[in-house]
């Protein structure tokens, strides 16, 4: 197999960027996964199928730019979803449709339907509305806000489908086949949440793609907490008014007194993070505001550390308030709304797991070095229910994920949907 069709597949893939760079373990293959994939893609119909992908590169070139160029700002991924839904339709699935969130959910049916597998993309960015999406060249540069991050996937997904379609594949597992809303941001995971809300699938594996290279792994779930928090008062002019409460200071001695306390607690330990993100508020330099808000971001591999971290937060809040009530000269206290706007939940699956050695072993039949670590992506959700998923990368170079100057160079991109399509069919069951 490696000395004929994919004799190319050999070379290791290129690094995309993730939006997080976390701490990276090599995988312990076990002997019984590597004979499994090999013997996997020995089979006439498998070598053809990744044959296909590579004769698909200038299609899937031209799916990813399609998809780039339509607009998927938060909570506005529906022009994309429709378009996507029209594309994975002409390529033939059993059935089609958009679920009470967003999701585009395509079902293409296994002989036994025993088991159901997921393998999906996001289908939103990070960019708000307005923002320029159409893709400029540099060369053989693809440069756009998204290029990446995920469409990218988007595209891999669609490929994968086609291969596996062209060469009359079937699978023993049902598999589902997903474009998500709401992995980004504020969209807080809800896409992938109602997939496996009481409503939803009833998944028994889930891959998810998004980023990086061949070899890299996500099996872990880094997870996070979001707040926006806001200090209330009634606000006035800055001469008249003075003595009055100010949302500003007790926002300040908030921010002041966590980074204070985080910056100590961050510094041993697993892996825990803090930002102080976006800040608002006020109407005139000359003015007291009648609010004052910020959103934080904090996020962590540890549940207990997380809860810990999410304290002091609290803590530092409640002491804003208190002092800044506690100086004022006239009129009502302030008041603090704390809303979350976000709880990505930790997870972990075991470097042992039949998944996850299958993702290895299906890097390293393509060269790659199989490299495991934590992230945030899709699969926090199925990973913190205990149910095996994997997110693997996009392949190719890319970088500036989440900016506007975001690009994407097909350094042998083709390697990744061949990954895709391997592990797919191995998690899946190909059916004799």
């Amino acid at each position: 197999m490696k000395k004929t069709i994919l004799a190319v597949c050999l070379c290791i893939a290129s690094t995309a960027v993730f939006a997080q760079k976390p701490k990276s373990q090599r995988v312990g293959l076990k002997k019984e996964f590597v004979e499994e994939i090999t013997a996997l893609g020995s089979k006439p119909q498998v070598k053809a199928a990744l044959q296909t992908i590579l004769d698909l590169e200038p299609e899937t070139r031209k799916d990813h730019i399609l998809l780039t160029e339509i607009p998927a700002p938060p909570f506005a991924e529906e022009v994309r979803g429709k378009q996507y839904g029209k594309m994975l339709s002409e390529i033939g699935v059993d059935s089609l449709w958009t679920d009470a969130v967003g999701n585009v959910i395509a079902l293409r049916k296994g002989k036994s339907g025993k088991k159901k597998v997921v393998i999906d993309a996001h289908l939103d960015t990070v960019f708000p509305e307005g923002t320029d999406v159409k893709v400029r060249y540099a060369g053989d540069t693809l440069k756009a806000p998204g290029i990446g991050d995920d469409t990218r996937g988007l595209a891999i997904v669609l490929t994968v489908l086609k291969a596996l379609n062209k060469n009359k594949i079937q699978t023993e597992a049902d598999v589902y086949v997903i474009g998500t809303v709401g992995e980004e941001g504020l969209g807080d995971l809800r896409g992938v949440k109602q997939l496996y809300s009481k409503d939803g699938l009833k998944i028994d594996s889930h891959i998810a793609v998004d980023g990086g290279g061949v070899g890299r792994i996500v099996n872990g779930g880094v997870g996070s907490l979001r707040y926006k928090v806001t200090f209330k008062g009634p606000g006035g002019h800055s001469y008249g008014a003075f003595g009055l409460v100010n949302p500003h200071n007790a926002l300040a001695r908030a921010i002041h007194y966590f980074t204070v306390e985080a910056d100590k607690f961050t510094k041993t330990g697993e892996k825990t993070t803090y930002n102080i993100g976006v800040i608002g508020g006020g109407t005139s330099v000359n003015a007291i505001p009648f609010e004052s808000w910020m959103e934080v971001d904090m996020r962590s591999e540890s549940p207990e550390k997380l809860k810990q971290i999410n304290q002091l937060l609290q803590t530092a809040i409640k002491r804003g308030l208190a002092e800044e009530n506690a100086i004022k000269r006239m009129g009502e206290d302030l008041t603090v709304d704390v809303k979350n706007v976000g709880d990505r939940p930790t997870g972990f699956l075991a470097e042992t797991a039949p998944l996850v050695q299958r993702a290895a072993a299906v890097a390293d039949f393509f060269g790659s070095v199989p490299m495991l670590g934590m992230s945030s992506t899709n699969a926090n959700t199925p990973l913190s229910l205990g149910i095996p998923c994997v997110t693997i990368g996009g392949g190719g170079t890319g970088g500036n994920a989440h900016a506007l100057d975001e690009w994407w160079y097909n350094d042998k991109g083709h390697l990744a949907i061949q990954n895709a399509l391997l592990l797919l069919l191995a998690e899946a069951g190909f059916a004799k």
